[in-house]
Parts: C-alpha cells; structure tokens; sequence
C-alpha cells in the first residue's frame, strides 16, 4: 500500500509541476522566468519516479500472489499519516494555482533599498509626455540625481495597488524576486490624488512628482500627484519593475 501511495503521490506532484510550467504561466507566480527549465525537469523527474514506483510495486504485488515474496503474502506496512498532507498541495498544482504575491506581502515589508547609481550614471530623460518609466528608476531620479531632471515632467507608471496607512494616499507597487517567493521585495510609490482603487487591482497612473523633501536627495518624498488613474492589465510576468505595456 504505501508503495502505491508513494507513486501517485510522486506522479501527482510532477504533472502539476509540468502543467504549471508547460502549458500556463502560473509558474511565474511563484519563481523566476529562468527557472522554467528546472521545474520542467523536475516534473519529468518525478512522474518518472512515480512510474518506476509504480512498477515495482506492481512486481512486489505479483510476488507476493506467487508466495516468492517470503511472509504471508501481504503487505502489512502503513502510510504515515503525514504523507497524506502532500496530496493537497500536489492537487493545487494540478488544479487550482494560489494567487499571485500581492498587496498582503507588500503592506507586510518594508520596500526594496534601490541600488545607487554613480553621480554620472542618469542619462538625459525621453522627451516624450507623459514619459513611461518604471518605479524603480523613478525612485531613483528622485532621490538621486542631482541634476533633477523629473522635476515638472508628467510619468507614467504601472503597478498594483496597495493601501496605504492612515488613508492619506495609496501605493503603486511592483513585486520583485531574486530566486523564486521566498525572498519577493516589493518597490512602492505613494500616490496622491484619485481615491484608491481595490487593493491588488493592476493601474496604469499618470502624474507627476510630489514635491515634499529636497529632489536629487534622500529627503525627497517617493510619491506622485496623479492627474489620472486608469486599471491595466496585469503583465504575465507581475513580478518584474517593467515599463508599462505599449510604451
């Protein structure tokens, strides 16, 4: 018995990975585009285990009719009952996909520390208006160039939407993995203005920068004045700073 139960078990948990990864994007969910490879080999891997599983127990079963198998013919051996707790999420991958990380996860951290680019690093801002850029280099103009360069200029941003606490303004927000959910760090930009939208719901907002604190240092307020506020579609990949689509 056990051995049966270890197969299915084994052959359950690599199709839902193979499911998962081949024939959808609900992998994106909870790893990095890169890792698809790796989650298609490991399902692979385990169905085939669950098969070579399978077929030994098969044998035993037939040994054990013959009486070459030793004992009573029987197999007296039960299934720890922890085992069975791995049927449920090995059917969520077959069948049902949690959600993706959202607002929950973001109100619940601190947002990522962007990376400080060099003195010389900013290259001239697009002309375009409103110009498209991402939350991360926002934050990034904001606080550090000097030369404020985002100062008066209409952006456009993509993100989901967090609220924030007190109600005094909300959060765009973007989720970001270095690996797989486990370590997701979230980028936000508060956003004044409009009311917020529901929570989790993907908007495309047009704006410009709040000026509260001192633009080109850290003192500088990471938020916008938004002039319009419009929901977007959420990218298959949502956990990427992108662009906004179509820009």
């Amino acid at each position: 018995m056990r051995r049966w139960v270890t197969a299915g078990l084994l052959a359950l948990g690599g199709l839902g990975l193979l499911r998962t990864s081949l024939f959808t994007e609900e992998y994106l969910r909870y790893v990095k585009e890169g890792m698809r490879p790796l989650l298609v080999a490991s399902g692979v891997l385990l169905v085939l285990l669950g098969a070579a599983e399978a077929v030994a127990a098969w044998r035993g079963r037939g040994a054990d009719r013959t009486g070459s198998g030793g004992g009573h013919g029987h197999d007296h051996s039960g299934v720890p009952r922890v085992a069975w707790l791995l049927v449920l999420p090995a059917l969520s991958l077959l069948f049902y996909a949690p959600p993706a990380l959202g607002s929950y996860t973001a109100s619940r951290e601190a947002p990522k520390a962007v990376a400080v680019v060099d003195e010389d690093g900013f290259d001239p801002l697009p002309a375009a208006s409103p110009l498209p850029i991402t939350l991360t280099d926002f934050t990034q103009r904001v606080q550090q160039d000097t030369t404020r360069a985002i100062k008066g200029r209409t952006v456009l941003m993509t993100g989901f939407v967090t609220p924030a606490e007190g109600g005094d303004g909300w959060y765009l927000t973007r989720i970001l993995l270095s690996c797989c959910a486990a370590d997701a760090q979230s980028v936000k930009v508060r956003v004044y203005g409009p009311a917020a939208p529901e929570a989790d719901t993907w908007v495309t907002v047009t704006g410009t920068w709040h000026a509260d604190g001192t633009l080109g240092t850290s003192s500088a307020a990471v938020a916008l004045d938004a002039v319009s506020v419009r929901k977007a579609a959420r990218p298959s990949n949502g956990y990427t700073d992108a662009l906004p689509l179509g820009s």
